[in-house]
């Protein structure tokens, strides 16, 4: 996406930053839930902050750098580097190499890019520091930093972390913590805890439920050559951004039975408009199966729970399945009853069978058909717009991009506002332009048509989602 404004963003200081005090010299593996196939790759975040008066003559660099090279002696972990066992078991090597911290200056005000900060912004990669090999996550760098000054005083902070370390839950548990010890405190109030032990596989290992997640779904002939027609080449896709606020999920709400329309939440209805809105605008052949895989927290599934403090991955994907035919003949309750199942499905013994299936099969990556499989995250609680670091609350705080091999079959679900100021969730969403034109249609469609018994006047209200 071309930016449409032009501005320099001059990098300087490149550095490497060990923590602050020596640390202990140790191997940690990972669970054998954290080294999965899926999890290996970077995660890109940036937080956008205005200038304050109270932080006038405080250097936003050097606050930072000051702040991590602190929070390392507890995060220590996160200044190694993974390597590899013959049987992709990844382990911690923790050197205390220390995090690459990049030092920036843009000619720009925060003033002028503020709308166009969340995904996806044309400004995303000007913030965030690339580095050769980046893809390749053993014996790189565990977490890159861009701190970057703007003219009117305010900054950006971006980073990139290894998802193997750790989740969306752990990775705003690591920058909380961070945020405290900018304002002043100590240590972070809640210590973190590394145990990956109590999420590895069972002695013998044993898969114990169905996991349609990491089953390969064969493409027909024709859907097959469609889509390679549709996702290559991949820079062909177009990335838009979704906003559902009270009136659209009230809509949508609408359109289920009564027994749905209680128990369901914004995610359940979300994810299943999206994941029928998208499979309809793909054009898929009928018979084809479709599925959605649900990234759920797993923290609560324990009993006893899990040490406070874990920042380790505690997650499953489970996947609800259908045929095209079924998922788009029949109506919202049919897609929102599978998206509710598969969530009710994971419990501790889920997990564990997840870490029992990656021992035995070699930790497999679901082969998925691009179009036939979608993965939803949901990160609008976890209060990332809320961390301060000195300059207040961030007016925007979160992914800083979806792209790579995930553009077309995953999406996030974040916190955010239209431009009549109105609260809500954003969805960015990835898709060639042909499907693109016709997801919208199916989008609005469902919106428009509140297709309940009981009839509820929405109408001047809703309007085209896209922000």
């Amino acid at each position: 996406m071309a930016p449409t404004l032009t501005f320099a963003v001059r990098k300087q200081n490149q550095c490497w930053f060990p923590p602050v005090k020596p640390t202990p010299y140790e191997l940690k593996p990972l669970s054998d839930i954290d080294d999965q196939q899926f999890l290996r790759f970077q995660v890109p975040f940036y937080f956008a902050y205005p200038y304050s008066p109270s932080m006038d003559g405080r250097d936003p660099c050097q606050v930072i750098k000051t702040t991590l090279a602190q929070l390392l002696v507890h995060y220590y972990p996160f200044a190694g580097r993974l390597s590899e066992a013959p049987n992709k078991k990844l382990t911690v090597e923790c050197t205390g190499e220390g995090v690459l911290f990049v030092e920036a200056d843009a000619d720009v005000k925060l003033q002028e890019i503020s709308n166009k900060l969340q995904p996806p912004s044309p400004y995303s990669d000007l913030f965030l520091h690339e580095v050769p090999g980046l893809g390749e996550i053993c014996h790189s760098p565990l977490m890159l930093i861009q701190v970057t000054r703007l003219s009117c005083g305010g900054f950006i902070f971006a980073l990139r972390f290894n998802h193997t370390m750790t989740d969306a839950l752990g990775f705003h548990q690591f920058l909380k913590a961070a945020s405290e010890i900018a304002r002043g405190a100590e240590a972070p109030s809640l210590l973190p805890i590394w145990e990956r032990h109590l999420l590895n596989a069972d002695d013998p290992p044993h898969v114990s439920f169905s996991h349609y997640e990491y089953n390969n779904i064969p493409a027909t002939g024709s859907s097959s050559n469609s889509l390679n027609h549709l996702v290559n080449p991949p820079n062909k896709m177009i990335i838009q951004s979704f906003f559902f606020g009270p009136n659209e999920i009230f809509a949508l709400r609408n359109h289920l039975p009564k027994s749905l329309r209680v128990v369901s939440s914004t995610f359940d209805i979300l994810t299943a408009t999206l994941w029928r809105c998208r499979t309809a605008a793909l054009h898929l052949v009928p018979s084809e199966q479709v599925r959605v895989l649900c990234v759920v927290n797993g923290r609560n599934k324990f009993k006893p729970p899990l040490p406070e403090g874990h920042y380790g991955n505690v997650l499953a994907i489970p996947a609800a399945v259908s045929s095209v035919e079924d998922l788009c003949g029949n109506s919202l309750g049919y897609a929102v009853g599978l998206v509710r199942k598969a969530k009710l499905s994971v419990t501790k013994e889920y997990i564990k069978s997840v870490a029992n299936l990656m021992v035995l099969e070699g930790k497999p990556l679901f082969q998925p058909v691009q179009a036939a499989t979608y993965i939803v995250s949901d990160i609008t609680k976890m209060g990332f717009q809320e961390l301060d670091f000195g300059w207040g609350e961030p007016i925007y705080g979160g992914p800083a991009k979806i792209g790579g091999s995930l553009t077309f079959m995953a999406t996030f679900f974040m916190p955010g506002q239209n431009s009549q100021g109105v609260k809500g969730v954003v969805v960015p969403v990835g898709l060639p332009p042909l499907a693109m034109e016709a997801f919208i249609v199916e989008v609005d469609k469902m919106i428009r048509e509140v297709g309940m018994q009981e009839s509820h006047d929405v109408s001047g209200a809703l309007g085209p989602p896209i922000i």
